[in-house]
């Protein structure tokens, strides 16, 4: 008697890159469907699967004040709306934007990753623009780079950006005015 302890395919993503780069007998119509990719019935590794367990700790951390919701909102809508531009353009080669979300660690680096305290801006408006250029980033890689997954690169680049948006946008002192040398 014989036992599957292990079944191996691609990956959503990896599929969604396959069109994009034209590689022959792939189609996105090979994708789970929303559901699966909500519930984490499809391959991947364990922080791509998913998106609602990982959207429930998100919201647990935003209860329990660990995050705020600054970084995750704008990686997510920025992604979101960046692969909506681009699946208006050409609905057979890229993916809808729901599909995006749902898959490769993009839930995971928006709402554990990208929101580290030691990484990120300290302002509410360093923390959008740095969730902005993570979520542009990542769409950047995805679409135009090599790599099938741009999310752990974009936040990286980013983190190297904090001491400089936090440089730029400063929060206000507590005095009416501040003290010129």
């Amino acid at each position: 008697m014989a036992y599957t302890d292990v079944e191996t395919g691609a990956t959503p993503l990896g599929i969604m890159k396959g069109v994009i780069s034209g590689a022959p007998g792939v189609s996105l119509d090979q994708l789970p469907s929303s559901l699966d990719l909500f519930l984490g019935n499809n391959p991947g590794s364990f922080g791509e699967v998913s998106a609602l367990a990982l959207l429930l700790g998100g919201a647990y951390l935003l209860w329990k004040k660990v995050i705020t919701w600054h970084i995750p909102v704008s990686i997510i809508v920025t992604v979101a709306v960046f692969t909506g531009i681009m699946y208006l353009v050409d609905p057979t080669t890229y993916a809808c934007p729901l599909t995006h979300l749902l898959t490769g660690g993009l839930m995971l680096g928006a709402i554990f990753m990208a929101t580290d305290y030691v990484t990120s801006p300290m302002t509410h408006k360093g923390q959008l623009i740095y969730g902005v250029c993570i979520g542009l980033i990542t769409v950047i890689i995805r679409l135009f780079g090599s790599y099938p997954e741009g999310m752990s690169f974009a936040i990286l680049i980013m983190n190297s950006f904090t001491p400089l948006i936090n440089n730029y946008i400063k929060p206000t002192r507590f005095s009416s005015r501040a003290i010129k040398k």
